[in-house]
């Protein structure tokens, strides 16, 4: 197989921290649902944050690495590749995303759906007489507590993302719309708390 050539047509796995022991294992933070998964991957893929492969080459191409071992660790996972068997070389990998391509992602119960994918999508708020867009989403925050929080691009709007407030989502279309409760979004107005 191949390297797809556009960062869309990848999944991000984790992104590599720090060398991790004497052996050349690194430590990285999780950005998959589906940590369990590195037990079932021996071929991974290792490219730059924003990557895109061109004809040009002005962007480093994506590197296929073997994942030897991996472990849970601190929150984290402890990843170790094929070739990689000192410090200094674990520390080259340092800042890279450990990824896949798309078409090998883990498949998704009836009405699921991946968290990247809503990156990108317009959230219409469909609680009023008229739709009302919100805003574009920029990124999903999953540290703020039970619920995770759609980051939008209009003044770091953050709306959670509950299955009682979703409506519809329609990927194709990047359209995600909800009923959020009244107020919500002047929650998020600059000078109020």
């Amino acid at each position: 197989m191949t390297a797809p050539e556009i960062a869309e047509q990848w999944v991000w796995l984790a992104r590599i921290r720090r060398p991790q022991g004497r052996k050349g294992e690194v430590f990285a933070d999780i950005l998959t649902d589906f940590p369990e998964k590195f037990a079932e991957r021996r071929r991974l893929w290792l490219l730059r944050e924003g990557v895109q492969v061109t004809s040009g080459g002005a962007n480093p191409a994506p590197r296929e690495t073997e994942l030897e071992a991996h472990w849970l660790h601190k929150g984290g996972v402890v990843l170790h590749f094929s070739g990689i068997d000192s410090i200094s070389a674990a520390e080259t990998l340092t800042g890279l995303i450990v990824a896949i391509p798309i078409t090998e992602r883990a498949a998704l119960a009836e009405g699921e759906v991946y968290v990247g994918d809503l990156i990108g999508c317009v959230l219409v708020d469909v609680a009023g007489g008229e739709p009302m867009v919100v805003g574009e989403i920029e990124g999903v925050d999953r540290t703020a507590g039970p619920v995770a929080l759609l980051v939008l691009r209009a003044g770091e709007v953050l709306i959670p993302f509950a299955k009682s407030y979703l409506r519809n989502i329609d990927l194709n279309a990047k359209r995600v719309e909800m009923a959020l409760p009244e107020g919500l979004i002047d929650l998020n107005l600059p000078g109020k708390i």
